[in-house]
This record gives structure tokens, C-alpha cells and sequence, in this order.
């Protein structure tokens, strides 16, 4: 279903290892990079495509929920930016743990070679 929806954004040799869907917004981990797909307007059929090679991807950081603040992020910095490139807000949602996870894995991973 997601490589289908991400058919025009997808290259021919890419493959779709992860795929997280954050209420209309989706988050994306292929063999190249980290795609976020933030959903827009009311029917949500715009769509703004960001991509992070994970090369490209300095360090990222959680902020999980708490008592009082029901809300987790996810950030995300690429090579020479103060500032983050992406912050995902998660709500009550569990897969910010297994996003965290997979990031980890594809940034470091592709680091050791």
C-alpha cells in the first residue's frame, strides 16, 4: 500500500524497509532514505514530500510524553544546520520508539561502511 502510494516518488530500484503512518502523515525508511509525507488540507490530498538521505542526517532527538504533556517528538538535524529539518509530533502514539529505533539503525549502519 505504501509503495504504491509513494509509486511517483519512489526510484526504480528503491525498496520500502519501514513505513509508520502518524494519523495522516506517514514516515518512510527505504534502502536509500527517511521520507516524511505530511498530509495537508482537510481531505489531505495535498501532500509534502520531504526527503533525508541518511547521510545526510547529523544526530535526531526524543522528547517523550509525559504526565501532563501527552505529546512525544521526534527531531531531526541534517550536516550543518543549528536549527532542526523536521519535528514529528507523536500523540499517544507507541511508534515513536520504533521510528527512534529504526533511525538508529539507518544512520549508524550505512555509517560503519
Amino acid at each position: 500500500m505504501v509503495k504504491k502510494e509513494l509509486a511517483d516518488i519512489l526510484m526504480p530500484e528503491e525498496e520500502v524497509d519501514l513505513a509508520f503512518k502518524l494519523v495522516r502523515d506517514l514516515v518512510v525508511f527505504t534502502n536509500y532514505r527517511l521520507i516524511v509525507v505530511d498530509k495537508q488540507g482537510i481531505t489531505g490530498k495535498k501532500a509534502d514530500y520531504k526527503t533525508f538521505p541518511y547521510k545526510s542526517i547529523s544526530r535526531f532527538s526524543v522528547e517523550t510524553a509525559g504526565h501532563f504533556n501527552l505529546d512525544a517528538e521526534l527531531k531531526i538535524w541534517i550536516s550543518g544546520a543549528a536549527e532542526p529539518a523536521q519535528s514529528l509530533q507523536f500523540r499517544k502514539d507507541k511508534n515513536i520508539i520504533q521510528i527512534q529505533q529504526a533511525l538508529a539503525i539507518a544512520i549508524l549502519k550505512r555509517r560503519r561502511r
